[in-house]
């Protein structure tokens, strides 16, 4: 079977700007998401999707190849991932050049390892799924959260007020780092949680959401002190 890695990164971030390619305790952040791809050792192709030529010139850097850049269309602040998706196969199509499994790997994703997507792929093509997914439990039950009304706090769902945690359902949420697809579901579906998703649960050191200049300084924090304060 022939697989490809896509890391999405595009250009433009509006809340940190340059994000994808800012530096992330010592690298640029991309970096971090194209050496778990290469080291995985799984993938026929690991490219870079962007509409930014700076970040072409750093994913290449980095070993990764950008054989195309995105249309206006998958560059928008709007643009699903899946819509990006799509349009790399399409690309890749008229190249002649046809995918079995693919992974989406986000670019702001330094926690990910090669293991962890080793183990994704091996699953995807072993279990015969559409979709690995990985997730992680929300740390506190959602059943339990409190709403505002008229300025007071109030239990969104009531009747869960004195329920134990341990008795609630666990809810768990995307982590944010990558998802690995059938490309013939994938091109059915188009979405990347399809009737056949197979989750792969993260631990909360596993993760980390950048969305903000404060989340990227915790992030690296963590990153630090996961790795014994080596800076790479």
């Amino acid at each position: 079977m022939k697989k490809l890695a896509v890391i999405t990164a595009r250009g433009g971030s509006k809340r940190i700007p340059h994000k994808n390619i800012k530096d992330f305790c010592g690298r640029p952040i991309l970096a971090y998401s194209i050496e778990a791809a290469l080291k995985s050792g799984v993938f026929d192709t690991v490219m870079v999707s962007t509409d930014d030529k700076e970040i072409a010139r750093v994913a290449e850097e980095c070993g990764a190849e950008v054989p195309f850049f995105r249309s206006g269309e998958t560059s928008g602040d709007f643009a699903t991932t899946a819509q990006v998706l799509l349009e790399v196969l399409e690309e890749y199509g008229k190249r002649g050049q046809y995918f079995d499994l693919f992974c989406c790997i986000y670019p702001t994703a330094p926690f990910l390892t090669a293991e962890r997507l080793r183990e994704a792929m091996e699953l995807l093509e072993s279990s015969g799924a559409d979709c690995v997914h990985p997730v992680v439990r929300f740390g506190f039950p959602p059943q339990r959260c409190l709403v505002m009304e008229d300025g007071y706090l109030k239990f969104k769902w009531p009747e869960y007020r004195n329920t134990r945690s341990q008795d609630l359902e666990p809810f768990y949420h995307d982590v944010g780092q990558f998802y690995c697809l059938n490309r013939a579901s994938f091109a059915r579906q188009k979405t990347t949680v399809m009737e056949k998703t197979i989750p792969v649960v993260l631990s909360e050191l596993e993760i980390q959401d950048i969305d903000t200049e404060e989340d990227w300084r915790v992030a690296e924090a963590k990153y630090r002190l996961l790795r014994g304060g080596i800076v790479e």
